[in-house]
């Protein structure tokens, strides 16, 4: 959970690294809350016979800004650029792959 609020408090700090943990553990209580705000729709949905919909945009807008930050902090951590994060395969494969130990050019090494 201290990586989800981490990344809310860096909600739109583009520059410097993000740790292979850091990246997945967001990506992880993303989907986890974005599946809870999907029951409560339905749900809400169901009871009031209207498309409650709106709740699920909410926070996919509420989390764009630092989903996209972490994901070029991740990039920045491999030493690549942010601009790969748009090429899908691209973005999984580096994501996936170990950072750069010690500085590179996006700053030093992120702490655990």
């Amino acid at each position: 959970m201290k990586w989800y609020i981490q990344v809310w408090k860096k909600y739109a700090v583009f520059s410097g690294r993000a740790h292979r943990t850091e990246y997945w553990m967001f990506f992880l209580f993303n989907f986890i809350v974005a599946i809870g705000v999907g029951l409560i729709s339905g749900v809400l949905g169901a009871i009031t016979s209207t498309d409650q919909s709106i709740l699920g945009n909410i926070y996919t807008l509420a989390t764009l800004v630092p989903s996209l930050a972490v994901g070029v902090r991740r990039m920045h951590d491999t030493d690549r650029s942010g601009w790969w994060i748009i090429v899908p395969i691209a973005n999984l494969i580096f994501a996936i792959t170990k950072g750069t130990e010690g500085e590179n050019r996006f700053g030093s090494a992120p702490s655990l």
